[in-house]
């Protein structure tokens, strides 16, 4: 897979001196280019974004508002399919990995003129979305954006109303921390609330990526931000996003969250883990597990069933990562023998080491007796 960083290259440095100068003849395209591209290939992702974007503060107008009207006009136009879709952009202006450089030139140079800034976000969001840029206006003055992001959950482009729930996630992924909001999510629910029957799927799975962040600090905060989301409309597109939502509960064994998926934790069910093979595995190899279960009971039960690697760590301890397996209903005195095989191969998020691991069957939040087995690098 081609590394995140090599699609903020020369070659997108060029487009967007190219598609400034259009706009703005005074744009100095050659210095631009020749300052943006200095030292880049040695930079990592952040480092490019940031780079490009100092060099874009030092051409672009010192106005900021009238800087944003340029970098408006030099934007790509907008395919709208519907409500129901993200839009795609068009090859005639700025678009993706470009927009990304501008967006961080908003969220550094539009601090003291944020009304300004945000309505420059609502235009970039559209082409690559500003959850990374607008967290800093959050962090500065919170009330001020979520009035803002509160407008835009009514607004008909489905990428503005992405960014109501992505962009202030807690703890997004590669974003700046939301501290304030770790503390208190609650003056995001508001928010939340607004989108969760959404007509864009790529909003709702957002604002079930919200909860997830919020269960993992306040859990009993989702749990009934959930259960309330439920109990006024049970209907098929909430339970996906209260699944989602629920994850790392659900993975956690929470029995709360098992609850409002339909499962009963204290059901008794008998459940059996077969040897893992091979017992000395090399990174890259397949581990085959397996599961015979049987419900004992005189009704149907409806079964969770993950597993949890232990990973051994740099330090000697081991760190657990749950994986999702399969949900389905057992019949009365059903059984089934299940396998499945989990492949070790070397990931950018985690780095294998060798020796002993464990791992884990859980069954409706129950973990069973855990087997071990050695990883060769």
């Amino acid at each position: 897979m081609e590394p995140f960083k090599n699609f903020v290259n020369a070659e997108v440095v060029e487009h967007i001196a190219r598609c400034l100068h259009n706009v703005w003849p005074g744009f100095d395209r050659k210095r631009f280019a020749a300052a943006a591209k200095r030292g880049l290939q040695g930079m990592e992702l952040k480092q490019r974004i940031l780079h490009v974007a100092a060099v874009l503060a030092d051409e672009l107008p010192q106005d900021f508002a009238r800087a944003c009207g340029i970098v408006e006009a030099s934007l790509a136009s907008m395919q709208q399919p519907g409500d129901d879709t993200l839009p795609r952009a068009l090859d005639d202006g700025l678009s993706g990995w470009a927009v990304w450089c501008l967006n961080e030139w908003v969220a550094r140079a539009g601090q003291a003129h944020p009304e300004r800034a945000l309505a420059c976000l609502h235009e970039l969001t559209q082409r690559s979305s500003s959850e990374f840029a607008i967290r800093p206006f959050l962090h500065h003055d919170a009330a001020a954006t979520l009035v803002v992001l509160q407008y835009w959950t009514r607004s008909p482009l489905a990428g503005v109303r992405r960014l109501c729930s992505e962009g202030t996630r807690p703890r997004l992924p590669w974003g700046m921390r939301l501290t304030a909001f770790v503390g208190d999510p609650s003056p995001c629910l508001p928010l939340l609330h607004a989108l969760v029957d959404d007509p864009c799927e790529d909003v709702r799975r957002s604002v079930a990526n919200h909860l997830n962040d919020i269960a993992k600090d306040h859990p009993q905060l989702a749990i009934d931000v959930a259960a309330q989301w439920l109990a006024e409309r049970d209907e098929a597109h909430r339970r996906r996003v209260v699944r989602h939502a629920l994850r790392t509960l659900i993975k956690a064994g929470d029995p709360q969250a098992l609850a409002l998926m339909g499962v009963d934790p204290a059901v008794e069910l008998e459940a059996r883990a077969l040897p893992l093979s091979p017992r000395v595995l090399k990174e890259g190899g397949e581990l085959q597990l397996g599961l015979v279960l049987r419900n004992p009971q005189d009704t149907a039960v409806k079964v969770v069933v993950d597993y949890a690697i232990h990973f051994l760590k740099a330090n000697g301890s081991h760190g657990a990562k749950v994986f999702k397996w399969f949900t389905r209903e057992l019949q009365p005195g059903e059984s089934l023998e299940l396998h499945k095989a989990h492949r070790f191969i070397a990931v950018t998020t985690r780095r294998h080491y060798a020796g002993t691991q464990h791992l884990d069957l859980r069954v409706n939040g129950r973990a069973l007796s855990p087997q071990s087995f050695e990883l060769e690098l």
